[in-house]
């Protein structure tokens, strides 16, 4: 049980508590912009990848995307692109840094002499870092050796 000493002043204490009530609602404000704003940052081109159980790799803050649908046209990022447009697309995206990854997405069903001539089309260009990409295993991932 508590008892107040003072001499009966009508002055308000000062509370040395922080109100957090202002910080919750700016964090489920910014939330729930996270929540709308992720799913619109992927890309959006359907296509039928491979799988892999290869483990998985980091990737780039924003990954320049190519990708070879089944009819064998290419898409940038979600733009579609002639090969003849393709260095010209990949200097714009990549601002000129030839040190830049690129990632190419292929339909399972294309040939791989067509995902080859594709790879050849970023070599002219001067884009010697390629990676592939392809669907998780979950099942190879647990099961590969030294997991």
């Amino acid at each position: 049980m508590a008892v107040k000493l003072s001499a009966g002043d009508d002055e308000a204490d000062e509370v040395a508590e922080i109100n957090v009530t202002p910080f919750i609602d700016v964090m489920l404000v910014l939330l729930i912009i996270f929540m709308v704003a992720a799913p619109l940052s992927t890309v959006d081109v359907p296509v039928d990848l491979p799988t892999s159980n290869a483990a998985p790799q980091e990737r780039p803050d924003e990954p320049v995307y190519l990708t070879i649908q089944k009819d064998l046209t290419l898409s940038l990022g979600e733009q579609p692109i002639g090969r003849e447009e393709l260095a010209a697309g990949l200097d714009a995206a990549t601002k000129t840094n030839h040190d830049e990854r690129i990632f190419v997405r292929a339909d399972g069903s294309v040939p791989y002499t067509d995902v080859m001539a594709v790879m050849n089309a970023l070599r002219r260009a001067g884009y010697l870092k390629i990676g592939l990409v392809g669907l998780e295993d979950p099942a190879a991932v647990t099961a590969a050796p030294g997991k």
